[in-house]
């Protein structure tokens, strides 16, 4: 028999394994590329339909819905040993309904440092925690590699349009992007995607107005709607800076390139 699993997930719960959990039900879409990028693609039973990568070797997985919207009799048929949930991705109403089908682990990682701890404890829980390892050290090494804190610029992080959305400090996002120096004009704010007017950006002038490519799919084109500001938008790739797990590999390299077209004086 396997020896017990145990870890404290997001909400403060912990959650124990004594089986080999070889049938994974991911909700989050990082999540279940990070299980691909442990080697545990064959144990992913279950899916939402937000969770698109690694591309083609999640089409053979079964989709229980949304994010948001999960079709649990679906999800109970595929009898998971282990449940993947994030309390920001996913609804918390939810979290009852999950636990009587199997474990639930839930993640809510706001910061680098939370990032990697979960790594480590979703690596921890499926069994694989030495390729965990290996992975997390080459996370912090690309990260030391690549970060720049030298100099600070600040940025607006637009999310969505119409109306204009952001983020504030609070969010995993902020942190990435505090890596490379940013200071966020809307950090302060009391929620943590807050709306705001492009009287608001425009008073704030930020040195960068970044436009995601995720959940809004933002366009160069969209850059003229923000009249005295236009110049300063740069388009930025949503999934390298909001998506935590193995991708933090990648979005550390990718960052660092960037970072030097994105037009700040350093």
């Amino acid at each position: 028999m396997m020896s017990l699993r145990s870890v404290l997930d997001a909400r403060g719960t912990r959650v124990s394994i004594d089986v080999e959990p070889r049938r994974i039900v991911s909700l989050v879409p990082s999540t279940t590329e990070t299980l691909h990028d442990l080697g545990l693609g064959a144990s992913v039973v279950g899916r939402t339909r937000f969770c698109v990568r690694p591309v083609g070797d999640v089409d053979r997985i079964a989709v229980v819905g949304g994010t948001k919207a999960v079709r649990m009799a679906e999800l109970a048929a595929l009898e998971p040993s282990l449940i993947l949930a994030n309390e920001e991705e996913n609804k918390p109403t939810m979290w009852p309904e999950l636990e009587a089908v199997a474990p639930l682990y839930v993640a809510f990682p706001r910061t680098v440092a939370g990032a990697l701890d979960d790594l480590t404890n979703v690596a921890t829980l499926t069994g694989t925690a030495e390729r965990g390892a290996e992975i997390r050290a080459e996370i912090e090494a690309t990260r030391a590699r690549h970060a720049r804190r030298a100099a600070s610029w600040s940025y607006a992080y637009m999310i969505w349009r119409d109306p204009w959305m952001t983020v504030d400090d609070d969010t995993f996002i902020a942190s990435m992007l505090a890596e490379y120096g940013g200071k966020n004009v809307f950090g302060g704010r009391a929620e943590r995607y807050p709306s705001v007017t492009l009287d608001d950006l425009t008073e704030a002038s930020p040195d960068v107005v970044f436009f995601s490519s995720e959940p809004y799919d933002f366009e160069p084109a969209h850059a003229a709607d923000l009249g005295p500001l236009a110049d300063r938008m740069r388009m930025i790739d949503g999934e390298a800076v909001s998506w935590h797990g193995t991708r933090m590999l990648r979005a550390f390299e990718q960052l660092g390139r960037a970072q030097p077209t994105w037009g700040v004086s350093r």
